[in-house]
């Protein structure tokens, strides 16, 4: 296999992976194949890129009086294409492998007549915007089924795991700002958690998981010598 790797014949497709515009597929395809091949052996979560993004019928809850954040501006184009539903890191894989795809055959069939130099890039632009198009279109039709085994996965870990202690990993919790990590027997989870009230923890303080909130994929906690207490 590997002699096959290295023979004079693959010298054609390793130009066309490594020539503008592939190589900005490339680059992400790599990546993405490196960090699945971590997450097979446990030590990240699939979820480890995922930020909040409202669900199919939702729409943003953006606040006029305050700027965008990135963030905001993410979720927004994300819900607009219909890239939600699932984490972000298998959105991200298949638009990388789709949009290689494209570019790759676009490339390797249509570039052969364009000269070197700034023309090249000059095709290159329109042609990495359009396989980049492809790549969103492509994911967002075959994620749709994938949305509810996702969301049933989410219910189920959520019965799991109300009522159990998490440990605070951000500076501070408080009613609109926090995580906490949970051990779950495997690489652990890390959640979007959020006090009652002016309740606030600071890193390391243990709190108990009360309550889930659907809308804001956030989870409301108490301190555990309240929960026990009770």
């Amino acid at each position: 296999m590997f002699a096959l790797l290295l023979h004079e014949d693959m010298n054609p497709f390793y130009e066309n992976i490594s020539s503008f515009p592939t190589v900005f597929f490339t680059f992400f395809l790599i990546v993405t194949v490196l960090f699945w091949l971590v997450a097979i052996l446990g030590f990240v979560e699939i979820d480890i890129l995922d930020f909040d993004i409202p669900a199919l019928d939702g729409t943003l809850d953006i606040n006029p009086d305050t700027a965008l954040t990135t963030p905001d501006v993410l979720a927004g184009l994300m819900l607009r294409f219909g890239l939600n539903g699932v984490p972000v890191t298998i959105i991200i894989s298949l638009v990388s492998l789709f949009g290689w795809l494209t570019s790759y055959y676009i490339v390797h069939f249509l570039f052969g007549s364009v000269p070197d130099g700034m023309l090249q890039y000059a095709v290159g632009v329109p042609v990495l915007l359009g396989a980049l198009y492809v790549g969103v279109m492509v994911t967002s039709l075959l994620i749709k089924p994938l949305r509810p085994l996702f969301k049933n996965a989410q219910l189920e870990t959520t019965k799991h795991i109300i009522g159990q202690v998490a440990i605070v990993r951000t500076s501070r919790v408080d009613n609109g700002f926090g995580e906490a990590a949970l051990a779950d027997g495997g690489a652990g989870l890390v959640l979007k958690v959020r006090t009652v009230g002016d309740l606030t923890f600071s890193k390391n303080d243990r709190v108990v998981l009360l309550k889930y909130d659907s809308e804001k994929n956030t989870y409301r906690v108490i301190s555990e010598e309240e929960f026990i207490g009770k």
